[in-house]
């Protein structure tokens, strides 16, 4: 029994697909901004004198790295409510999204921090700069500069990610996509096309993460 393409179906409902694909990128953009500060924080952590600050911020990185997001997800809007905290779909889903970039975000900070030689720390001291302006005015913009390839990543990683948001019927990209299918019955025309959406804006961040990197780069 053959199977004849027909995509007229998707393109009635293609709105529904772009809006789906804005707010699937809105996610990621609002997760990884307040991963990069969760990652940053527990970075510093990682890298802190005191070992009691190192524990935690390890014990932090080991469980969120070992848990599977979609668990994460489920446990933040099922779980979190029964102990008192509730949140909407999207704040629960972008939540938990930024709490796991931040876990895989803090061990791309923490070795751009340990790639910073030691001698500019040592060379702020000498010139009268005080340890949180050597941070932010010499180990931070060398430090971006090392990880923005491992952040690029991290950004498409977390893009592809937002497609979880559907097990909680937070209206993004693969929600209305499979709402689409329901309705529709065209399965393998949704899903070609839903998958040239993904492919694409992936690699339209990629070129302009790209893009950042050679303008950002120190010439040689």
């Amino acid at each position: 029994m053959g199977y004849t393409l027909n995509f007229s179906a998707v393109w009635r409902n293609f709105d529904q697909l772009l809006q789906g694909l804005a707010l699937s990128l809105g996610l990621a953009f609002i997760a990884i901004l307040i991963g990069c500060v969760i990652g940053l924080v527990t970075a510093f952590g990682l890298t802190s004198k005191s070992g009691v600050v190192r524990r935690i911020a390890g014990i932090y990185v080991t469980i969120i790295r070992n848990t599977p997001i979609l668990v994460l997800v489920l446990f933040t809007f099922f779980a979190l409510p029964q102990l008192g905290l509730r949140l909407g779909k999207i704040e629960s889903f972008v939540t938990t999204l930024a709490v796991y970039s931040g876990a895989y975000l803090a061990e791309v900070f923490r070795g751009g921090l340990l790639s910073v030689p030691r001698g500019l720390h040592e060379a702020g001291l000498a010139i009268g700069l005080k340890p949180m302006q050597i941070r932010t005015s010499i180990v931070m913009p060398l430090m971006i500069r090392n990880v923005l390839p491992p952040l690029s990543s991290t950004l498409i990683s977390l893009f592809k990610d937002t497609s979880l948001a559907a097990a909680i019927a937070v209206p993004e990209l693969t929600y209305e996509a499979r709402k689409i299918n329901v309705e529709t019955f065209r399965v393998v025309e949704t899903w070609i096309v839903a998958s040239c959406l993904y492919v694409a804006t992936c690699s339209l961040l990629a070129a302009l993460m790209r893009m950042v990197e050679r303008r950002i780069s120190i010439p040689r």
